[in-house]
């Protein structure tokens, strides 16, 4: 049977730790757990899971971390969790059985990680990660922050998932931080460090560096394809906040130029002319998301919502602003079928059966 280490970077989780152990109890054959500095009860509650705690002094490199605990591990595959994952039921039976059966000549399996959820509890935000790597020295991470390791070997695709459930928020100051710090010392960031350091200054209101900045990542191209695809996006937020909405739109629709268009940039190309009340144009962007085919694989952040529910409701809006009641209602009902709980779509449909009552 093949056998898995649990191999896990962890500081000051005292609230979540127990709870991710407790989701993957009995799947590994060793638990590695890496303490970067907590001054609460994590080591306390890791000895209680594993004899195989270590402590790694905090050198804002991530990759740095997840190295070390990857060196610790002594199975034949190495899987990561944060502290604030868990595995659910299902998951859990599922990767026992995958374990079970694994075919000897994988080297990366990606499982689907989803870090948010809608009102009803369904996905609303996932993405593939490598999340099981075989013990080897290709299995090396790079990057202060935000990390990963390149795919390598014979890399398989599965649909059981990771589920990030945050209890408390990050230290929102932490990634922009390292990345600044990288800088200050003269370090050049890669394409991937740059499209992310785009990112963090956006969302901390630096609009005009972040702008300019993601602005030469889109431009120069060099990059992996669906981060530049999401630096558009990221770009068009800035441009949005700058009240610059013509660049913003130019923005997104530069992300056509990288690959074909996907279904999140239709739709916030569709929210633009919405915006503007210009619903005929607004209507042809919420459609040709309809026509946008997911692709988990290809690594692109994916927002269910955006292929299916979400355009259905804004045509459904658009359609209502048109005065075309039959398509509107229409599309409410195509949304009720991805989201026959939702509050928009059950409003909707009480009032079109208001219409139907009044004519």
């Amino acid at each position: 049977m093949t056998t898995f280490s649990l191999c896990m970077i962890v500081k000051n989780e005292e609230d979540v730790l127990g709870r991710c152990l407790d989701s993957v109890d009995g799947l590994f054959d060793e638990i590695i757990i890496v303490d970067t500095g907590s001054d609460d009860k994590t080591k306390e509650i890791a000895g209680r899971y594993t004899d195989k705690v270590f402590d790694f002094p905090w050198i804002d490199n991530f990759a740095a971390a997840r190295n070390f605990s990857f060196a610790k591990a002594t199975m034949q595959y190495c899987m990561w969790l944060d502290a604030d994952d868990i595995l659910l039921p299902e998951d859990r039976a599922g990767l026992l059985a995958f374990k079970l059966n694994m075919p000897a000549d994988i080297d990366v399996v990606m499982l689907k990680y989803v870090t948010a959820f809608d009102q009803q509890g369904n996905p609303s935000f996932a993405f593939f990660r490598e999340r099981i790597l075989r013990n080897c020295p290709l299995a090396q991470w790079k990057g202060a922050v935000h990390e990963a390791i390149e795919g390598f070997g014979k890399i398989i695709y599965s649909e059981l998932k990771v589920v990030h459930k945050k209890l408390h928020p990050s230290d929102p100051q932490r990634n922009l931080q390292i990345f600044e710090k990288q800088i200050a010392a003269g370090e050049k960031l890669n394409p991937r460090e740059t499209f992310y350091y785009g990112r963090e200054l956006y969302y901390h209101g630096r609009y005009e560096q972040g702008a300019a900045l993601l602005q030469e990542y889109a431009d120069n191209g060099l990059g992996w394809r669906e981060n530049l695809i999401e630096s558009c996006r990221f770009l068009a937020y800035c441009y949005y906040s700058l009240d610059k909405p013509n660049l913003a739109l130019r923005a997104l629709w530069q992300s056509f130029s990288f690959d074909l268009p996907r279904a999140e940039v239709c739709c916030e190309i569709g929210k633009h002319f919405l915006n503007r009340q210009s619903y005929d144009k607004a209507i042809f962007w919420y459609e040709q998301a309809l026509d946008c085919r997911r692709q988990d694989q290809s690594g692109a952040f994916v927002s269910p919502d955006a292929y299916g529910y979400l355009p259905h409701i804004q045509l459904c809006l658009c359609y209502d602003k048109l005065g075309n009641n039959e398509k509107a209602r229409f599309h409410n009902e195509k949304a009720g079928e991805f989201k026959p709980q939702d509050p928009s779509y059950l409003y909707n449909r009480a009032y079109f059966a208001g219409l139907s009552t009044i004519s």
